[in-house]
C-alpha cells in the first residue's frame, strides 16, 4: 500500500508520521502488503485558527482499493484522538470490506456447487 500524506495549516513532523505509520500497520495487514495498487491518500490539519475553544484538528483518509473507495473523518480537539479515529473508523470500514468480498465469493461458489449438482 502507498501512502500520500498531506499537512494542511500545521507541520507534518518526524513524530506524528511514525504515529501515522504505526497506525496504519495495522490497517495493512487486512490488505496486501506488497500491492501498490492500493493507494492511501491522508490529510492532516486545522480547521480554523479562529476557534474560541481552542485548535480544532482534521484527520481525513481515502483509501483506494481497486476503484472502490473507503472513506474516514475525524474532528478532534487533539490530533492524536483524531488519527486514532479515523484509524478505528477505517479499520471497521476495510473489515466490512474483505468480508462481504469473502461472503460474494462464497455466494458463487455455492450456487456453481449447486448448479453441477442440477445436472
Amino acid at each position: 500500500m502507498r501512502k500520500n500524506i498531506k499537512a494542511t495549516s500545521m507541520k507534518l513532523t518526524d513524530a506524528i508520521q511514525d504515529y501515522l505509520d504505526k497506525k496504519f500497520a495495522h490497517i495493512e495487514k487486512f490488505l496486501n502488503k506488497n500491492d501498490d495498487s492500493t493507494m492511501c491518500y491522508i490529510e492532516l490539519g486545522k480547521t480554523s485558527n479562529k476557534h474560541k475553544t481552542g485548535d480544532i484538528f482534521r484527520a481525513e483518509a481515502n483509501i483506494d482499493i481497486g476503484g472502490k473507495v473507503l472513506r474516514a473523518v475525524s474532528e478532534q480537539s487533539d490530533l492524536y484522538k483524531a488519527i486514532d479515529d479515523m484509524e478505528a473508523e477505517l479499520n471497521r470500514l476495510v473489515t466490512d470490506f474483505k468480508k462481504k468480498k469473502e461472503s460474494l465469493s462464497k455466494k458463487g461458489g455455492a450456487k456453481v456447487k449447486k448448479m453441477i449438482k442440477g445436472i
